[in-house]
């Protein structure tokens, strides 16, 4: 069943379930803790749009810079900005920020730790017919891997906004990546979401697995779970959206529980949420996993439910690797 302290959708199995851009969340988010705060400021790498900061720019139009395509230049004018006692939030698509920018952004804003917060917009497969080129899928790895920084990957619009809100409050950097294309808002107001915190969507008297899963994956996962249920199988569903700091005291938790792993990711397993799940229990304590995300490829142009299903991230594809895992865990 669900877990009813989170206060999540009664419309979240429905086909009428509300569908929203969590960069529309990004943005009305920012909005919102512009009206609040003074010291906020906006930087766009001539992406405004597409990025939703357009919210900002038309209402705030004196704190807002258009950098122009210039990623380089777009982070290394934050942390300045940040220096002076700003709050600067840049935002581009994440294969170019921080794909193109990831030396100036560790240089200038993670070896200072300047609250400069990185949106990495339009990342992941679902951006579908933009192709190889355009498919963020190595931006988790390349933010983790910095000092001081810290890494969201909300599942929907409202935890989008969530995230925005309390990062323009916390004086320390973030980077967050958000997809392309709409997405269920299974959540509601009231879900609490708190940084460094996973929220347990599921409870079970008898559990086999813990699927710990981020962004779109996360719905994916519920869905995988209904469907798991009806076959007797019960499983722990985790929303992992903070990854760095991620919350190990959880997944140790939870694997102690079920005895068996399975994260979900839209981004390559190498140095993504499978890897650092797998490194938190490897220390602590080791069950088997399956890892599921890009498995070491490139992206391909292709439209979102194609590329999901050619790179195993479908409710289908979790089945397996939930029924795969069981049977590695009893033999």
């Amino acid at each position: 069943m669900l877990n009813s302290k989170l206060f999540l959708s009664d419309k979240i199995f429905k086909k009428d379930i509300e569908v929203k851009l969590m960069r529309d969340g990004f943005g009305l988010g920012l909005l919102e803790a512009g009206e609040k705060d003074p010291r906020i400021v906006v930087l766009s790498a001539d992406l405004k749009e597409s990025t939703k900061a357009s919210y900002f720019a038309e209402k705030f139009p004196e704190r807002f810079i258009e950098v122009g395509v210039a990623e380089q230049a777009l982070v290394t004018i934050a942390s300045g900005m940040a220096n002076y006692g700003k709050i600067p939030f840049c935002t581009s698509y994440a294969i170019f920020s921080p794909g193109r920018n990831w030396e100036q952004i560790r240089t200038t804003i993670g070896i200072d730790s300047y609250p400069v917060k990185i949106i990495g917009a339009q990342s992941g497969l679902n951006i579908g017919h933009y192709g190889v080129t355009h498919q963020g899928l190595e931006d988790i790895a390349l933010m983790t891997v910095i000092p001081n920084m810290n890494v969201v990957v909300p599942s929907d619009y409202l935890e989008a906004k969530k995230a925005i809100l309390l990062m323009a409050e916390d004086n320390k950097p973030y980077y967050m990546r958000l997809p392309r294309i709409e997405s269920p808002v299974y959540t509601t107001e009231k879900t609490p979401f708190k940084f460094g915190k996973a929220n347990v969507l599921t409870e079970s008297k008898n559990p086999e697995v813990t699927i710990v899963a981020t962004g779109l994956m996360v719905y994916e996962a519920l869905l995988a779970y209904k469907e798991l249920e009806k076959n007797g199988i019960e499983t722990i569903v985790v929303n992992m959206h903070t990854i760095k700091q991620i919350d190990e005291e959880t997944i140790i938790r939870q694997a102690k529980l079920t005895g068996a792993v399975v994260t979900v990711e839209e981004h390559q397993v190498i140095g993504g949420l499978g890897s650092i799940v797998s490194s938190v229990l490897s220390n602590n304590f080791p069950v088997p996993m399956e890892i599921l995300g890009v498995q070491d490829r490139f992206g391909q142009s292709g439209k979102p439910k194609e590329l999901f299903e050619e790179y195993g991230l479908t409710k289908e594809d979790i089945i397996k690797a939930v029924k795969k895992v069981i049977a590695r865990k009893n033999s």
